[in-house]
């Protein structure tokens, strides 16, 4: 599942070599792309939180979860799904399905101020059960495994714009998710810089 932008970048009918060549030349490196700028955000958002109890920016808006849970119901994903959101950020996601029935969630991110965020977020609904662990997925391989789906909301986005090696960092995002999914698992993702085809490709082993 991709919400992205209409059209293509003409990577079509190329060979694997050809057609990573083009996707990996999308984009111009970003600082959104580094660990440092999440952390930076976070520890703001963090702040903000214990100040005033905004949770903070919500990527993609209210509407963007709301269209990944009504497709989960579609897809008949049953309440006790391991699922697992990548980049879990200030937890507002996990929030929504847990209050949608989803009782086995658990959330990552690399940035320490996003897991104490998220978990400031989860304690104030009176969501204790819901498990935030501070993880890289990119070096990770091994670790999260037999996940029935596993959602991610930009934070492939965010990764396309590393500005080290962004090439080898989508390489392996592929491989962390293969092993964390069961042999029969559902990966959803929404995107803002990659379109439905080019998900596709990139996400069909």
């Amino acid at each position: 599942m991709a919400d992205a932008r209409e059209g293509s970048r003409g990577c079509e009918n190329r060979t694997d070599s050809e057609e990573d060549k083009c996707s990996d030349n999308d984009f111009e490196s970003s600082k959104l792309g580094t660990k440092e700028y999440w952390e930076e955000a976070y520890q703001k958002e963090l702040e903000t939180f214990k100040d005033i109890g905004d949770v903070g920016e919500i990527w993609f808006g209210e509407e963007s979860m709301s269209r990944v849970l009504r497709w989960m119901d579609k897809a008949k994903i049953p309440e006790d799904a391991g699922v697992l959101d990548i980049g879990t950020g200030n937890g507002a996601f996990l929030v929504e399905l847990a209050k949608h029935g989803y009782r086995n969630l658990t959330g990552i991110d690399y940035s320490p101020a996003s897991v104490e965020l998220a978990r400031n977020v989860l304690q104030a609904e009176g969501l204790t059960d819901v498990t935030v662990k501070e993880t890289d997925f990119l070096s990770c391989r091994g670790e999260l495994t037999g996940f029935d789906v596993c959602i991610d909301k930009g934070t492939f986005d965010a990764i396309s714009l590393n500005p080290d090696n962004n090439k080898e960092c989508k390489k392996l995002y592929v491989h962390t998710l293969k092993d964390a999914l069961k042999d029969n698992g559902i990966f959803v993702i929404t995107s803002c810089n990659w379109t439905k085809e080019q998900l596709l490709e990139r996400f069909c082993e």
